[in-house]
């Protein structure tokens, strides 16, 4: 009989309107990933909220769709060692090929990130 680790992932708070994500691009510092761009914002909540831009030049939805998926996953583990309140958006480095499109170059990107940032405990 095999038992299996639950692991029980907390909700994700978002960046939903567009005076949000501006606030955070315009007075936020940024970070270059190869993958990934990041712009960090400290907020005023005791939370992290995450906020995912992807440009429709890119390519089709469902192209979109899964960098973005890519992104929150990594992101969800990447959080869990970070302090808490922080505007936190990631956008898609437009010199990146989407084709090579991976989950551990994400997730390196956004450690290496998240650790010059200072966020990261």
């Amino acid at each position: 009989m095999t038992f299996f680790k639950v692991f029980i992932m907390k909700k994700i708070k978002t960046l939903k309107l567009n005076y949000e994500f501006k606030n955070v691009f315009n007075k936020g510092k940024y970070y270059f990933g190869n993958q990934i761009i990041v712009y960090i914002l400290k907020n005023k909540f005791n939370y992290n909220r995450l906020g995912i831009a992807i440009s429709t030049k890119l390519g089709k939805a469902h192209l979109r769709n899964r960098v973005k998926r890519v992104i929150r996953a990594a992101y969800q583990n990447n959080i869990i060692n970070c302090e808490n309140g922080y505007d936190i958006v990631i956008i898609w480095n437009k010199k990146a090929d989407v084709n090579n499109l991976s989950y551990h170059l994400i997730n390196k990107d956004m450690k290496k990130i998240f650790l010059n940032s200072g966020i990261k405990k």
